[in-house]
């Protein structure tokens, strides 16, 4: 059964045949060590893993470099982790991570990115399209879709609404992004750097923040909306002979 270990390695169809046998021996020793893995024959872990017991691999994982994975954790499926800690009861899904840490309890994915030395606080909650780059984030924190979130320190209990980001890069060098604890982001909301969010702070949907905001506030900065009555009507009549295609409104 060990002949595998005399054979030849002459092209790339042998090395495909010498790794499948690496895969299943390392699997194989994590799984005897109270791993669960489903459909082990589509996982890749490195030889320099550690996997807790009763953490569960899911099919299309690879885990490689120093990475830990913590006992309770799902990993997957199609998950790559690289030298990242993955801490107890969390859950990583369709997502990539990369260099980074998250801690208990929290729940990345699916189509999450994390890297740079990303640190994810307890029970947090990162979601569909959301990419941590170099930053840390407190307890209870969200970011649940589409959000960037570069070069930043995030409090607790912080909640990034749909397409907010921090602006992080000016062309030249990145700046950084200071965001205290019960923090509420609204959507569509750019946070440009370098700047601090205080604690306790509203952020109204669609702003662009340049300034510090202080403890408490509610910050509104985008334009004011103009609603331009019977507009409909003066457009059409005025160009009816080029859009014939358009309703005529009621008289």
């Amino acid at each position: 059964r060990d002949q595998w270990q005399a054979m030849g390695v002459n092209d790339l169809y042998q090395v495909s045949t010498a790794e499948k046998h690496l895969r299943e021996i390392i699997n194989r020793r994590h799984m005897e060590n109270g791993v669960y893995m489903i459909n082990p024959e589509t996982i890749t872990l490195g030889h320099d893993v550690i996997i807790e017991p009763s953490a569960t691999i899911l099919p299309n994982t690879t885990i490689t470099g120093k990475s830990i994975i913590k006992a309770g954790a799902t990993i997957g499926p199609n998950t790559e982790i690289h030298n990242s800690v993955i801490s107890d009861n969390t859950t990583i899904k369709h997502s990539l991570v990369f260099n980074s840490f998250v801690d208990q309890d929290s729940v990345v994915g699916p189509f999450s990115h994390l890297r740079d030395r990303a640190s994810i606080g307890p029970n947090n909650r990162i979601g569909n399209f959301v990419e941590i780059k170099n930053s840390t984030t407190g307890t209870q924190t969200k970011a649940s879709h589409l959000s960037y979130i570069g070069d930043a320190t995030v409090g607790s209990r912080v909640n990034f609404g749909s397409g907010s980001i921090t602006v992080n890069y000016d062309g030249v060098q990145k700046h950084e992004t200071i965001i205290g604890d019960d923090v509420f982001v609204g959507c569509n909301v750019n946070i440009v750097a370098p700047l601090k969010i205080a604690d306790q702070v509203f952020i109204a949907a669609g702003s662009t923040v340049t300034k510090d905001i202080p403890k408490g506030s509610l910050s509104i900065a985008r334009s004011r909306q103009i609603n331009k009555e019977d507009y409909y009507s003066h457009y059409i009549n005025r160009n009816l002979g080029s859009l014939k295609h358009l309703k005529k409104p009621n008289k």
